[in-house]
C-alpha cells in the first residue's frame, strides 16, 4: 500500500528527467489545488501526505528553500529549480555510494560508505536501509528509485541522509531512566538539539499531568497496601477523593513536571561527557560503551535532582492541610529530619537504573528488529504504531525488572519521617516485605503502574511531534 500510495503521483509524472519540463508541470498542476499558480507549505505537505512520502518539517524546509522572491510559496520557475538543483546534488550522494559505477547500490556499498564515516552496521541492518527504498525487489537500488525516494526529502549529502535512516524518539512515562537520546554535530550547531529537548520536555509534563492520577494511586499502594490492607484500585481513588477532593488525586504532580527540566539538561550534558571519556577520539562509541555513558549520566541526573523526587514522594502521600506547598514541605522536612531525608531511597533507586534502561533498550531494538525481519517488503522506518507497541512493551518490561527496587525506594522515602529505629536499610526492608507480605508483596500499585504506560507512551509521541512541527525542527 505505501508503495502504491507514492507512486500514484510520481509515476503519473513521467520519467523524472531534469530536461523534462512537462513532468514538473505535471506534479506542479497535481500539488496546486487552488490554481493559483504557486504552492505553498499547506499545499505542499498536503500533497506530500497523499503520495505517501510525507516526512515532519520537510513542506516548509522545501518552499524555504526555493523561495528566492521572499512571498512565502513556490510558482512554477522556482518550484522546477529547485527540483533540478537538488536532483543534481542527489545524484552525486548516489554516485559517491554506487563504489563499483554498475548505476546501482546494494547492501555492501552501503557497509562500506557508512564504515568510511565511522558508522559499523551489520549486512542485516544495511538490508533493512536498502529495503526502504528498494520498489522493484531486486534489493538493488538505480537512479530512479534512490531520486524519487529522496525527491522530497530537503537533505541531500550523506550524512543528511544517515541522520534520515537514523530512528530516535523521546518517550516519557513518568520514570525517566533510559538512555537520552543522541544528536549530530548538524543539530549541536544549529540549535536544534534544544529544541528537541524542551519539545521532550513538554510532552512529558503534558504526558505525566495526564496519568498523574493513576501515578498518585501507584504510590499510595506502594506505601499503604498490604496483605492486612488491602487497596484496590476504586477503592483507593475513592479514599482519595474523599479525603481532599477530585483536585486531590494530582497532588505531587507540581514537582514531578517540575523535575524534568533540571533532570534533562543534566542528563544530556552528562551524556555528552562520559561517551568522550568512555570513547577514543575520532572513532564511533560502540553500543555497550554507549549504554554505559547513558547510565552514568542517568545516575549522575538522579543525583543531582534526588531531592524533588522525595519531595514528590512526600507530596504525593500528603494529607489535606499538611502542606502548603513545595518550599514548605521541605522546610518541614529539613527542620524534622534533617539533610539526610532528601537521600532516603537513593541507592535502591540507584540500583534500578541498569535493569530498567537495559531491558528496555534491549527489548524495544529485540521487537523493532523482528518485526522489519518478518516484513521485508515495508520500510526500515516501521511507523507509528508499530514503535509504539515496542516502546510500551519494551517499557513494561523495564518496569517488570526494577519494580522492586522503586517499591523499597518509595517506601524508603516515605519512612523517613519516622524515627531512626524504625528506619531500616534496604536489605532489611526487603527481607520484611518478603516475610510480612510474599515475593508479591514487591509488586504492590504494579496494576496502576501497568495502566499509565499506554497513555503516557501516546501522549508523550503525540505532544512530542506536535512540538516538533511547532518549533519548525525537520527530523
Amino acid at each position: 500500500m505505501y508503495q502504491l500510495l507514492r507512486s500514484s503521483l510520481l509515476l503519473n509524472a513521467q520519467c523524472w528527467d531534469a530536461d523534462s519540463k512537462r513532468s514538473y508541470q505535471d506534479l506542479f498542476d497535481k500539488l496546486d489545488t487552488n490554481n493559483d499558480g504557486k504552492v505553498d507549505v499547506a499545499e505542499l505537505r498536503a500533497g506530500l501526505k497523499s503520495m505517501g512520502v510525507f516526512r515532519q518539517g520537510a513542506a516548509q524546509k522545501i518552499v524555504s528553500s526555493g523561495d528566492r522572491n521572499q512571498d512565502g510559496s513556490l510558482d512554477f520557475s522556482e518550484f522546477t529549480r529547485y527540483l533540478k538543483e537538488h536532483e543534481k546534488k542527489l545524484r552525486l550522494t548516489f554516485k559517491s555510494l554506487d563504489r563499483n559505477n554498475d548505476g546501482r547500490i546494494d547492501a555492501s556499498e552501503i557497509q562500506q560508505s557508512l564504515a568510511e564515516l565511522g558508522m559499523d552496521i551489520s549486512r542485516q541492518d544495511a538490508l533493512k536501509v536498502l529495503q526502504s527504498m528498494d520498489i522493484d525487489g531486486t534489493m538493488m537500488v538505480d537512479w530512479n528509485e534512490w531520486r524519487e525516494h529522496f525527491l522530497f526529502y530537503p537533505g541531500h549529502n550523506l550524512e543528511e541522509i544517515i541522520h534520515f535512516w537514523k530512528h530516535s524518539s523521546v518517550l516519557d512515562i513518568g520514570d525517566s531512566l533510559t538512555i537520552p537520546d543522541e544528536f549530530t554535530e548538524e543539530e549541536k550547531s544549529s540549535g536544534n538539539w534544544w529544541k528537541q529537548l524542551s519539545a521532550g520536555a513538554v510532552a512529558g509534563a503534558i504526558s505525566r499531568t495526564g496519568t498523574a492520577p493513576l501515578d498518585r494511586m501507584k504510590v499510595f499502594m506502594q506505601v499503604h497496601s498490604s496483605k492486612s490492607n488491602t487497596i484496590s484500585l476504586v477503592g483507593g481513588f475513592k479514599q482519595m477523593i474523599k479525603e481532599g477532593g477530585p483536585s486531590s488525586l494530582w497532588r505531587g504532580n507540581g514537582i514531578n513536571v517540575l523535575k524534568i527540566a533540571p533532570e534533562t539538561a543534566i542528563k544530556f550534558m552528562a551524556y555528552e561527557q562520559y561517551k568522550k571519556l568512555l570513547s577514543t577520539e575520532g572513532q564511533k562509541i560502540e553500543t555497550h560503551k554507549r549504554f554505559m555513558a547513558g547510565s552514568m549520566a542517568g545516575a549522575t541526573a538522579q543525583t543531582a535532582i534526588y531531592p524533588m523526587e522525595v519531595l514528590k514522594t512526600r507530596l504525593t502521600l500528603r494529607k489535606t492541610g499538611q502542606f502548603s506547598g513545595v518550599f514548605d514541605c521541605a522546610k518541614q522536612i529539613l527542620r524534622k529530619e534533617g539533610v539526610k531525608a532528601f537521600y532516603k531511597g537513593y541507592i535502591p533507586n540507584l540500583l534500578g537504573i541498569i535493569p530498567y534502561a537495559g531491558i528496555d533498550l534491549a527489548v524495544y531494538e529485540s521487537l523493532k528488529n523482528s518485526w522489519l525481519s518478518h516484513h521485508p517488503k515495508d520500510s526500515a522506518n516501521p511507523g507509528i504504531l508499530v514503535l509504539l507497541g515496542c516502546a510500551t512493551i519494551s517499557s513494561t518490561c523495564g518496569q517488570l525488572a526494577s519494580y522492586p527496587l522503586a517499591l523499597v525506594r518509595t517506601r524508603m522515602q516515605a519512612q523517613a519521617s519516622l524515627d531512626s529505629s524504625d528506619q531500616p536499610a534496604m536489605s532489611s526492608l526487603v527481607k520484611r516485605i518478603i516475610a510480612q507480605e510474599g515475593f508479591f508483596g514487591l509488586y504492590r500499585g504494579i496494576l496502576p503502574n501497568f495502566m499509565k504506560v499506554i497513555p503516557a507512551v501516546s501522549i508523550s509521541y503525540v505532544v512530542y511531534e506536535y512540538m516538533k512541527t511547532g518549533l519548525g525542527i525537520s527530523k
